[in-house]
């Protein structure tokens, strides 16, 4: 089996939980579950893969060093963003050091401010995810909902990728609804809360990156040619602000031929606001 290695997004600023939450320390470096920060929490929930890559702002890496040296879980790759420029260019980026580093690895892609409390449910859509990555797809985990969400994406599941219909081709990406479509898609039974969290084989990635979005491509190899070893960090080049703000949905996801999906009920959570937490 391919190396798995988790490549974790730590660049937010979790303005909907201020005060708490705040440019110079956002959510996702705070306990807000538990003892631990999310941070934490997500780098201990995938610690029996390899060392994961962290992908965070200039603003930040110094907290988020810490508390990886807590955890006694270092980093492979510590990037710094020179600045934000939403998912496609740092999961780029990470899948690049990852295939460069370790060829054929697959790269597992978590936000940092998430809280699963199933565990042993996450561990096994990975397992199902694995499988289908390993065949060149491009896959997504989709929350099975438990109400009609307005404040989510959803992903449409398509025909079955496996006996057990355990994974799903993906037939469309579907923006937030309105309560009434959001009631539609709830009742439809086959369209589930899109979480953000991704796996694909980083070469698979990488080439879908070069059909479907060649200039994130051009900025991202540019600024990890340029890229400069600060101690413990790597920083990223400045070619990096060249590439077009834009999310791995929108740049891959939503275009690419070859995507699948794992639903999956963890008691996962994305902690976007106070009643979130609450």
């Amino acid at each position: 089996m391919s190396a798995i290695i988790p490549v974790i997004l730590a660049g937010g600023s979790g303005t909907r939980l201020w005060p708490s939450s705040r440019a110079l320390l956002p959510k996702q470096l705070l306990p807000l579950v538990g003892l631990e920060t999310m941070l934490q929490a997500t780098v201990r929930r995938v610690a029996h893969f390899e060392n994961p890559v962290v992908v965070t702002g200039a603003d930040h890496r110094f907290l988020v060093a810490a508390q990886l040296q807590e955890l006694g879980r270092p980093a492979s790759a510590l990037v710094v963003e020179p600045a934000g420029r939403n998912t496609a260019p740092a999961v780029l980026t990470a899948a690049m050091l990852a295939e460069a580093k370790t060829p054929g690895s697959m790269v597992l892609i978590l936000p940092a401010d998430h809280h699963i409390s199933d565990t042993q449910a996450f561990a096994s859509a990975i397992a199902t995810g694995v499988q289908q990555a390993e065949k060149g797809r491009l896959m997504t985990f989709g929350i099975v909902p438990g109400y009609p969400e307005t404040g989510y994406g959803y992903i449409e599941g398509d025909t079955p990728l496996d006996d057990e219909e355990r994974a799903f081709a993906v037939k469309r990406f579907i923006e937030k609804p309105d309560r009434d479509r959001a009631e539609e898609l709830l009742a439809a039974g086959n369209f589930f809360w899109n979480a953000g969290i991704f796996l694909f084989k980083a070469s698979s990635l990488i080439e879908a990156m070069r059909a479907h979005a060649p200039d994130v491509v051009a900025a991202v190899r540019r600024a990890i040619d340029e890229a400069d070893d600060d101690q413990d960090f790597l920083r990223l080049g400045s070619a990096f602000l060249n590439s077009p703000n834009v999310s791995i949905d929108v740049a891959v996801m939503e275009k690419h031929d070859n995507i699948g999906v794992v639903p999956v009920e963890m008691g996962w959570n994305d902690i976007g606001s106070w009643a979130a937490l609450w």
